[in-house]
């Protein structure tokens, strides 16, 4: 470790302290943050600061007691803290991930199973879609049946130009963001009955694409358009489907290839918060839209972006 790094990181550990009665970072690390950078799919344990999904802070209230959820993407990030919600809101919770994740994967069951309910692990690569429908399949049987579906997992790789990025990188964006969507929440309809709902999660990016992320907004473009047009096709038979968009959110995506190491040092410096989301902080958005308190939303967009007000 060199003596930059190490100030830095004295720094970050100072800066954590001062800002614990700052009401606008409401004591969460803000930039600058120590470079770092991971092979993807990237871990939790292996980010400096640790992301904070809710791990010691979210209380539930039995709002979702007795639902079945599957969610992508559960092992950390995002999908972790919902993860982490929604088992504390009384749901028995399954979720995929890659099998590199493994370890994260561990964390969450404990938390999980330390609420009493199911947790189920279902590791495995969501561009196929034979394993996206086994994945449904395999979730619905174990925990008899699905209520919850959380398109959540991503796949976010920057590229400098478009001369640079290539084909095959576009299409593994597309087939995790994209088409693994449409595999899963397809088969999942041979279980979802009415009360039901699904929750895609989107990204300002959507509407306010990054020059270096070009095929990642292209995706959460298209599930926004899949979202409000599956929610008509759906209200006649009362299953809700809404989407839920991100900006600046501190997560293993970011640090695993999402962004360069430029970027990442200043992430979030551009909110009004001056600081990235964490996990912990959007878990509440995906209870309220699985909970019966949203029975009369569908087809909408739910921003949460540190200030931009995007959406």
């Amino acid at each position: 470790m060199n003596k930059n790094t190490e100030k830095l990181k004295k720094n970050l550990k100072n800066q954590t302290v001062s800002i614990v009665n700052n009401p606008i970072h409401n004591t969460y690390p803000a930039p600058p943050f120590i470079s770092q950078q991971q092979d993807a799919p990237g871990l939790v344990s292996k980010m400096i600061p640790r992301p904070d999904h809710g791990e010691q802070s979210y209380k539930g209230s039995n709002r979702l007691l007795g639902k079945k959820a599957l969610i992508t993407g559960g092992d950390s990030g995002i999908g972790r803290a919902v993860a982490i919600a929604y088992a504390r809101e009384g749901a028995d919770v399954a979720i995929n991930y890659l099998p590199e994740e493994e370890s994260d994967a561990q964390e969450v069951k404990e938390l999980i199973l330390a609420e009493g309910g199911q947790a189920i692990t279902i590791p495995g690569d969501i561009t196929s879609e034979a394993f996206c429908q086994n994945l449904v399949h395999n979730a619905a049987k174990q925990m008899c049946g699905l209520d919850i579906l959380v398109n959540n997992a991503a796949h976010q790789q920057y590229s400098r130009s478009l001369a640079e990025l290539t084909t095959e990188s576009f299409d593994r964006t597309f087939k995790t963001n994209v088409y693994a969507m449409f595999w899963i929440t397809k088969t999942a309809l041979e279980y979802l009955k009415a009360g039901s709902c699904i929750i895609n999660t989107s990204s300002v990016q959507a509407n306010k694409p990054s020059a270096i992320l070009l095929d990642y907004a292209q995706t959460k473009a298209a599930i926004i358009a899949f979202t409000k047009g599956l929610a008509k096709q759906l209200a006649e038979q009362n299953i809700r489907v809404n989407a839920v968009a991100p900006g600046p959110y501190w997560t293993p995506l970011q640090s695993s290839g999402g962004q360069p190491l430029e970027k990442l040092i200043i992430f979030g410096q551009q909110t009004p918060y001056g600081r990235p989301g964490q996990p912990a902080e959007i878990a509440t958005i995906y209870v309220t839209l699985a909970s019966k308190e949203a029975s009369y939303t569908s087809g909408q967009i739910w921003g949460s972006d540190g200030g931009n007000g995007i959406f």
